[in-house]
């Protein structure tokens, strides 16, 4: 299987959005007159279902306001991840298209097609009759604009923590109509996270183990990614934590760290030289002094459940600590 053309494309995207994108990082939240009010409204009267009232307004991940005017029953999603999120709440028969890369649930596979994550073809989303359009922050903005000059409501999302992946399910429940699936969803990913972290909370600091990732050839990430954080969250230390965003790496630098554990994308083949990833990593001039390869701690993760920021993002978490703490993680 070769590399993912999806990340070939988002690769210089993402990381040029960890330099300018920061300031856009928090997580969309509703306006509060309609959804904060409805939740507060629900609450207080104890209903056992939670409905959105409409015209909703949300802000997106670009600071742009978006106004629903009804529940939506034609979505179109440009990002595998959003698709996920809408597949997860119930919503497969609301779902019109899907980018050319979504492949999970199987039931997405047959969905139309739309174009790429980064430049989604407009004809296709317009030949749809959608009456939302969801896409990821790397969408190109003159496709998101000329969307919404024709009417359409565009939501933007950017999640780069967990919390921010958690909270955006919650805001596209709201969005949706489908509130109490999406906190039953969330729910299930705390346990998750609570799971791994009560499982290695007897870690002292100082036995950390320091851990390595590379999710393409050549790329690993830093603080203020999601993936940083799920090796935080299991317990050990990236050693690329003094970086920021996604990185092309430093071989010297990664020998110099010498990690005790190499997580890897599964999958992923080099379209230069045709060689699979994990026979790139252990056959790099001199990281075979590395204790990770001396030790043979060097594992394949799930490309798509270790990057993509949707409801599978705590399963890649559980697969990431059991990895590294395999005597703690069951």
């Amino acid at each position: 299987m070769k590399v993912n053309r999806f990340w070939k494309l988002a690769f210089p995207v993402l990381a040029t959005l960890s330099l300018i994108g920061c300031s856009n990082s928090q997580p969309a939240q509703p306006e509060k007159p309609a959804a904060e009010q409805q939740s507060a409204t629900d609450t207080a009267a104890g209903t056992a279902a939670k409905q959105t009232t409409y015209p909703l307004t949300v802000k997106d991940a670009t600071g742009k306001e978006v106004t629903i005017a009804k529940a939506p029953s034609r979505i179109v999603s440009t990002s595998p991840a959003e698709t996920e999120i809408l597949f997860a709440l119930g919503l497969d028969e609301q779902i019109a298209g899907v980018s050319d890369y979504d492949d999970y649930p199987e039931a997405a596979k047959s969905k139309p097609k739309v174009g790429g994550v980064v430049k989604p073809n407009e004809e296709a989303i317009l030949s749809q009759s959608p009456d939302l359009v969801i896409g990821g922050i790397s969408m190109e903005k003159p496709v998101a604009e000329k969307l919404k000059t024709l009417g359409m409501p565009v939501y933007v999302t950017q999640p780069k923590k967990v919390d921010d992946i958690m909270a955006n399910i919650l805001v596209m429940g709201t969005i949706t109509n489908r509130q109490e699936q999406a906190e039953k969803l969330v729910a299930q990913m705390k346990n998750d996270i609570a799971r791994v972290k009560d499982a290695v909370k007897n870690v002292k600091p100082e036995d950390r183990k320091k851990v390595y990732l590379e999710f393409s050839p050549g790329w690993t990430v830093g603080k203020g990614e999601f993936m940083d954080e799920l090796i935080t969250m299991a317990g050990a230390t990236n050693i690329a934590a003094d970086t920021e965003g996604w990185n092309p790496i430093s071989e010297e630098k990664i020998v110099k760290d010498d990690p005790d554990v190499i997580l890897y994308a599964k999958g992923i083949t080099d379209d230069k030289t045709g060689k699979q990833l994990e026979d790139i990593i252990k056959n790099r001039s001199g990281w075979e002094k590395m204790k990770a390869i001396r030790d043979q701690q060097i594992f394949g993760m799930d490309q798509n459940t270790l990057s993509r920021p949707g409801p599978r993002i705590t399963e890649g978490l559980i697969e990431v600590a059991k990895a590294i703490y395999p005597d703690l993680v069951k």
